[in-house]
């Protein structure tokens, strides 16, 4: 039976409710000193507010070994009353020592698969995504090598898996590796970051491939093209992708938390969904915060391979 992988189990796709389809509420990273999200207290905050506004569920994108903090997820969920998906994956090299990577050579897809279908650690949350992410313009041996690990995961499990799009770009250059190369069907894929790189005619070429296409934001390092989303939504839904659509906030920085003075998680249903719903009605947006990621985030779960 398809269901949603979360933190407190296996969801129907239709309990979901309105999800924030990109979001973090850890994330530690040596490319961003000093604005880590390691505050349990702020993220249970955050996820009130985000509840108050109206939202179910969030997809936690933060991938291994960026401090995703799986064992205090199931509380947070219960006390928030929000759903929670946590991913596995692993982000571009540079978020990581060379030693660790020295360590996962060789068994990668295997650590995926684990923490997909027994657990993270000795949390016992398992993962519902993989995340993996491309390079500005094209993909490297360390994009190529996730990916692959990636998509043996999903063959093992029919995970979905959630990419992150430098700067919005390459989009055309995974789906050609994940689901050229690689055989992952296009539905079971979901671009981060579409609307850092608002060029329609990729977003249409994308679309067609039958993948999923999320725009996430705003934070302080990616607003410039906040403003454009609106169209781009707008244009994939006149071309009939409507139904391929996601919108998360992507909050990748304490400043950014609503509790901190940042638009955070409420923004979303607060500012986000209002705008899209006067441009491109209240059905529309009900199905790209509703239905869609129901579907998006749904899997076939297998189990892992003896």
């Amino acid at each position: 039976m398809s269901a949603i992988r979360t933190v407190l189990g296996d969801l129907r796709p239709g309990e979901l409710g309105v999800c924030d389809a990109h979001d973090h509420l850890f994330l530690c990273s040596p490319q961003l000193p000093g604005q880590e999200l390691n505050d349990a207290s702020a993220a249970r905050a955050e996820l009130e507010a985000f509840r108050a506004a109206g939202g179910s569920a969030v997809v936690q994108w933060t991938p291994y070994g960026m401090g995703r903090r799986a064992a205090d997820l199931p509380s947070l969920s219960r006390a928030a009353g929000v759903h929670l998906v946590c991913a596995t994956g692993l982000h571009q090299a540079a978020h990581y020592s060379p030693r660790l990577l020295d360590e996962l050579r060789g068994k990668l897809a295997e650590v995926f698969v684990s923490e997909l279908t027994v657990g993270i650690g000795t949390s016992g949350v398992r993962a519902g995504i993989v995340k993996v992410a491309g390079g500005f313009h094209g993909l490297d041996a360390h994009a190529r090598w996730t990916m692959a690990a990636a998509a043996e995961a999903h063959h093992a499990t029919d995970a979905p898996i959630a990419v992150h799009l430098e700067m919005g770009t390459g989009a055309l250059d995974v789906l050609d590796l994940l689901c050229g190369e690689l055989g992952v069907p296009p539905h079971r894929v979901i671009l981060g970051h579409l609307n850092r790189s608002p060029d329609l005619a990729v977003h249409r070429q994308a679309a067609e491939s039958g993948c999923w296409l999320a725009f996430d934001g705003p934070s302080r390092a990616h607003h410039a093209t906040d403003w454009r989303m609106p169209d781009a939504v707008g244009a994939l839904a006149e071309a009939g992708f409507g139904h391929r659509l996601l919108l998360g906030g992507d909050t990748v920085a304490a400043g950014a938390r609503s509790v901190d003075g940042g638009p955070g998680m409420p923004y979303l249903l607060r500012r986000v969904r209002p705008r899209l719903a006067l441009a491109l009605g209240e059905e529309l947006a009900e199905r790209v915060l509703t239905d869609n990621p129901g579907r998006a985030f749904a899997a076939e779960w297998g189990e892992a391979p003896p």
